[in-house]
C-alpha cells in the first residue's frame, strides 16, 4: 500500500491509498478492494469499496480517492496518525488483509520559503545518527531505538539524518509518534567503496533491489521528507558519478514521486575545486552539504534555484551553520555531526593534550563526536547549541584544570574539555576558564554570592572569564540592556 496526502488543509484533506495486488493463480481474479480509514482514536474517518480485476499471474496498482474532513494534521507538536486498513474479498471470503500507518500533512520545498510543513516554515534543527545503540550493538531493539527519538525530541532537535543507511521500522515508527523529521539515506557508497569489505563490492548487482525495499518499506511514514542516495560518495564528481547520481534519483522518484531527493556531498577529495561538484547537484531537489556553509551565499548567487541543506556540519561551528540556515530562506537546515555517540571512528572527536593520543587506542572507545553521549546525556557542546536555538536562554561550562606547560588539542568534530562542574579538588586558588552561552545582553558572574565581574557577551552568544577557584556556588545571571537580570544558572561544588 502507498498512502499519499495529495490535498491538505484544516478543513479538508484527500488521501489516496494505492493499493498493489498480486494474482498467482492461472485465471483473472474478481476482487472486493475494502478499504477503510481510521484516526488516532480508532474512529472511521472514511470508506471505500471498489471491484477489481486482476490478471492471471499478474499484478496490478489500484487507487481509491478518499476525502477527510477537518483532519488532525501530522506536525512536530501534534504528530496525529491515522491508519488505513485493506481487505481482499472474493464472494464471502476475505483473501488478505493488511495495515499501514500514516499521517496527513502536506511539505514543500522551494528557495523563496525553504522547507514547509502544513504550509508554515521549519528551520532543520537536525542532527546525523548511526545505527548502533552504543553497547547495546548494531542490533535494533525497538525500546532502545524509541528512547534514542524521545531523548532528541525532548532536547530540542527536530530532524535526524539516518547516516548513511535505512534506519529500522522502529525507529521510525517512534519519529512517527514524537514528531520528528527524518532524511532516510539509502548509501555510504555506490560502485566505489570506501573500505575493502563493503558495498561498494555489491553495488552493480544490489543496488536498485535495495533502493526499492528501502522506499517501498518507509514511504507511508509521514516522519521521511526528504531521500538521500548517498553520502560523500567517491564518484560524487566523476562522470561516472554523474550517471548514478541521475540514475538513483529518478529510481527514487518512480518509486515516490512525493518526496524530494537529496545527496550528501562534500568538496573533492581528488584535487578537484568544489565547482566540479555543479553537475552532480542538477540532479537533485535539494543539495546536501557537508562541512561547506562557506558556499551557501557564493553557490546561490551561481545556481539561485538550488535548495540547500547542512547535510553534516562540525560542533565547534555550530553558531556559524545555524546563523546560516536563519539568514538564508533556501537554506533549510542544518544536521550536526553527530547528534549522538556512535561506535566506530574512534577518537574523531577528541580533545587532548599533547604527547596524548587523539585517536584508534585506548582511552578513546567510541567516536566521541555527538552532541549527545552514548547512554543519552547531554555533552558540552550541547549546552552551548541549547542557547544558540533559543532552547536556553544561559548555559555555562568550566574548563578542566589544563597542566602547567600543557596545551590541548581539539579536532575539527571535537569540543575543548569544558564540563558542567564546579567541583575541581586541588584546584584552589587556582584561575579556571569558565565560559558562558546566552542571548542575554550581559552575563554577571557570581560565586556564593559575590560578584566576580560582568562581561558582555559577544556575536557568538559567548562570554569568558577566569575565576579562582574554591567550593562554593558559581551562578551566572543573564541581563537585559538595562541591566535587569532574566535567566540565571549555577554549579554547586559536590
Amino acid at each position: 500500500m502507498f498512502v499519499t496526502t495529495p490535498d491538505v488543509s484544516k478543513t479538508n484533506a484527500s488521501v489516496q491509498v494505492a493499493t498493489t495486488i498480486q494474482n498467482a493463480r492461472d485465471e483473472e481474479a474478481l476482487i472486493r478492494l475494502r478499504t477503510r480509514l481510521l484516526d488516532a482514536e480508532g474512529k472511521t474517518a472514511a470508506t471505500k469499496e471498489t471491484e477489481v480485476r486482476v490478471p492471471a499471474g499478474g499484478k496490478q496498482e489500484f487507487s481509491q480517492l478518499f476525502s477527510v474532513k477537518n483532519p488532525e494534521l501530522w506536525s512536530l507538536d501534534h504528530p496525529a496518525l491515522y491508519r488505513a486498513q485493506v481487505e481482499l474479498v472474493e464472494g464471502q471470503r476475505m483473501l488478505d488483509q493488511y495495515e499501514t500507518t500514516f499521517g496527513i500533512r502536506s511539505i514543500r520545498f522551494s528557495v523563496e520559503k525553504g522547507f514547509e510543513l502544513n504550509g508554515e516554515v521549519v528551520k532543520l534543527k537536525g542532527g546525523c545518527m548511526h545505527h548502533d545503540n552504543g553497547p547495546l550493538g548494531a542490533a535494533a531493539i525497538d525500546r532502545a531505538e524509541e528512547r534514542r527519538v524521545q531523548l532528541m525530541k525532548a532536547y530540542g532537535y527536530n530532524a535526524i539524518r539516518c547516516s548513511h543507511n535505512p534506519p529500522s521500522p522502529a525507529f521510525l515508527d517512534a519519529c512517527d509518534r514524537y514528531g520528528i523529521l527524518v532524511m532516510d539515506e539509502a548509501f555510504d557508497c555506490w560502485e566505489e567503496g570506501k573500505n575493502p569489505e563493503d558495498y561498494g563490492k555489491y553495488f552493480k548487482e544490489w543496488w536498485q533491489r535495495d533502493l526499492e525495499s528501502m522506499v517501498l518499506r518507509d514511504r507511508n511514514h509521514p516522519s521521511i521528507i526528504l531521500w538521500s542516495i548517498g553520502n560523500e560518495v567517491p564518484q560524487r564528481a566523476t562522470a561516472r558519478g554523474r550517471v548514478l547520481t541521475k540514475q538513483l534519483s529518478d529510481e527514487v522518484r518512480r518509486l515516490d514521486p512525493t518526496r524530494p531527493v537529496a545527496e550528501a556531498i562534500c568538496a573533492p577529495w581528488d584535487g578537484q575545486t568544489w565547482a566540479a561538484t555543479a553537475t552532480d547537484f542538477s540532479f537533485l531537489d535539494v543539495g546536501g552539504y557537508n562541512y561547506q556553509w562557506r558556499q551557501y551565499v557564493p553557490d546561490h548567487e551561481k545556481f539561485p534555484e538550488r535548495i540547500i541543506v547542512g547535510t553534516e556540519s562540525y560542533p565547534l561551528e555550530a553558531f556559524e551553520n545555524w546563523q546560516a540556515v536563519l539568514d538564508n530562506p533556501y537554506v533549510i537546515g542544518d544536521f550536526v555531526w553527530t547528534s549522538w555517540d556512535y561506535l566506530g571512528e574512534t577518537g574523531l572527536g577528541n580533545a587532548v593534550l599533547d604527547n596524548e593520543p587523539s585517536a584508534n587506542s585506548l582511552p578513546w572507545f567510541n567516536a566521541f563526536s555527538g552532541d549527545i553521549d552514548l547512554c543519552g546525556f547531554k555533552k558540552p557542546q550541547f549546552y552551548y547549541r541549547e542557547v544558540i536555538w533559543g532552547e536556553s536562554l544561559i548555559n555555562m561550562a568550566v574548563h578542566a584544570p589544563i597542566p602547567e606547560g600543557r596545551r590541548e588539542s581539539v579536532s575539527a568534530w571535537g569540543w575543548p574539555d569544558e564540563r558542567q562542574s564546579w567541583t575541581w579538588p586541588g584546584s584552589e586558588g587556582r584561575a579556571l576558564d569558565v565560559t558562558v552561552y546566552s542571548s542575554c545582553t550581559s552575563v554577571r558572574l557570581e560565586l556564593d554570592g559575590k560578584e566576580i565581574a560582568t562581561q558582555p557577551v559577544n556575536e557568538k552568544m559567548i562570554a569568558r572569564f577566569k575565576v579562582p577557584y574554591q567550593p562554593g556556588e558559581l551562578r551566572a545571571v543573564g541581563l537585559s540592556s538595562d541591566g535587569t537580570p532574566v535567566a540565571n544558572t549555577s554549579l554547586r561544588t559536590a
